[in-house]
């Protein structure tokens, strides 16, 4: 029987709104609560490990999230060569921020995540994922709303990462013109922005849209690819934007020097896979066009 919330004795359901949906075998429920800001979700997947979903839709799991975490986090700053702050706005389940911390020369890491449930019942049910982070003396979290901080805040940033959900309840905001150019004012000469844009397939129109706000923000702007077994849709995008880093200037020796740092500690990215997600199948150049 289903409980109305896509959970019934062995299954829980990702529906998508075009005709489709998702199904992950369960052995237990861990956690289930509204928070002021969203339905969080916390289940046992047999396939996957621990899943977390939010408004019913899957952000991460403990088999399969280093692929978006290191995507996110190593792809930005090993471009820039010399990250030594960093903002993640979102990412209340520590994943960035954990891969964040693993590179020496970053000196602070400020999270700014809307929602304490989020890192509360992470740090709790999901702990192989932040492993460690929230901890970290370099690691400054502030509960807030990650629009507001970039609109009011005086600091620069070499990165930011932004790891949002999709635009719904108050994610809304982190796909806002203003909320761009708020972000771009915040990043020093050589600042690198990262930004989730979902599906290619799935959400097809997210991408170009958000290329078409952030063109004149930036004088580097690309697109980068990379596959997450739960991210239904095939290649997930990620955007790359930046006034003083072009990502088609780094060679794959330039980026194997500055990975050597980070001691084998990958188990998804490294210099070939970073060169080749900036490689753009026909059918993604079509839409950036």
């Amino acid at each position: 029987m289903n409980d109305g919330c896509g959970l019934n004795t062995k299954w829980v359901e990702e529906v998508w709104p075009d005709q489709l949906s998702t199904r992950y075998e369960v052995a237990d429920a861990l956690h289930d609560e509204q928070t002021p800001f969203q339905a969080m979700r916390i289940v046992e997947s047999k396939m996957f490990g621990r899943m977390l979903m939010l408004d019913g839709m899957v952000q991460t799991t403990e088999k399969d999230e280093f692929i978006y975490h290191e995507m996110m986090t190593h792809v930005p700053i090993i471009a820039h060569g010399d990250a030594r702050k960093v903002l993640i706005i979102g990412g209340g389940d520590g994943g960035i921020l954990r891969e964040a911390l693993r590179h020496d020369s970053v000196e602070k890491a400020v999270m700014v995540e809307i929602d304490q449930g989020v890192i509360d019942f992470s740090k709790r049910l999901l702990p192989t994922i932040s492993d460690g982070a929230f901890d970290d003396p370099r690691a400054e979290i502030i509960i807030g709303d990650g629009a507001k901080f970039v609109a009011e805040t005086q600091e620069k940033f070499d990165v930011i990462i932004v790891d949002s959900p999709d635009p719904i309840g108050p994610a809304k905001a982190l796909f806002a013109p203003e909320f761009h150019a708020n972000v771009a004012k915040c990043l020093t000469e050589r600042g690198i922005m990262t930004k989730q844009n979902g599906s290619t397939w799935m959400q097809p129109g997210e991408l170009p849209e958000a290329f078409e706000m952030i063109r004149p923000l930036y004088k580097y702007n690309a697109a980068y690819l990379f596959a997450v077994p739960t991210y239904v849709g095939g290649l997930f995008a990620s955007l790359f934007c930046s006034q003083g880093t072009d990502p088609a200037g780094l060679d794959i020796v330039t980026l194997q020097a500055r990975f050597n740092g980070l001691n084998d500690r990958t188990r998804y990215y490294n210099p070939g896979v970073h060169f080749g997600a900036f490689q753009l199948p026909g059918y993604v150049k079509e839409k950036l066009q």
